[in-house]
């Protein structure tokens, strides 16, 4: 079951132990550690989890980065997720398979830690960017959040116990918000700014 929660003001915190944590077992192979997803924008409702994006120059470093997270910190390698949700115009066929501009990997929370999704991906990439444009487009349009919010409460609501397909329906609300947000990019000339950590 899938349960959305106000906002919390404890997870900007939370994120900063959970980041430093981690900058300090990498140190600079963390090129960039940023707290995204839904608890990374304030008034935002949101599933009590974490989500932190740490960007690697490549992923030619992982092996080691891995070692690091799974040996020092006890963090849950999760294999089988090698890739992001694209969207809808990234889904001509030439963009199906292997895209390394949605690559990453992806672990969860070690044992006795609060639930958090740490997503590894690389720096430039389109996958790393709409992690960041998505947060900062949501940070300056709090109407749009509320909205996503109340989306998102409704979903879990009307699925109940089935929590499988939330995902596939609330991607493509996401999809809307990103094609709003890169058009308030080129407007405002955003750009990513500094990393969280």
């Amino acid at each position: 079951m899938i349960e959305i929660i106000d906002y919390q003001e404890r997870w900007p915190q939370e994120f900063l132990r959970i980041g430093r944590e981690i900058k300090t077992a990498l140190g600079a192979r963390a090129v960039r550690i940023d707290h995204i997803g839904s608890t990374s924008v304030p008034g935002l409702a949101s599933k009590d989890i974490i989500d932190v994006q740490l960007t690697l120059v490549s992923l030619a470093e992982f092996e080691a980065v891995r070692t690091s997270l799974v040996g020092e910190l006890g963090y849950v390698f999760r294999e089988w997720v090698v890739a992001d949700h694209r969207p809808q115009d990234n889904m001509r066929p030439e963009c199906m398979s292997d895209d390394p501009e949605w690559e990453k990997r992806y672990f969860r929370e070690p044992a006795g830690v609060r639930p958090l999704h740490l997503h590894v991906r690389v720096a430039a990439r389109a996958n790393q960017r709409y992690a960041l444009l998505f947060r900062d487009f949501l940070r300056a349009h709090s109407d749009m959040a509320n909205a996503y919010g109340e989306l998102k409460r409704r979903l879990a609501a009307a699925l109940g116990e089935e929590s499988e397909p939330y995902p596939d329906i609330k991607d493509p609300v996401c999809d809307l918000i990103i094609y709003a947000a890169q058009e308030w990019a080129k407007k405002t000339g955003w750009e990513m700014g500094n990393s969280d950590i």
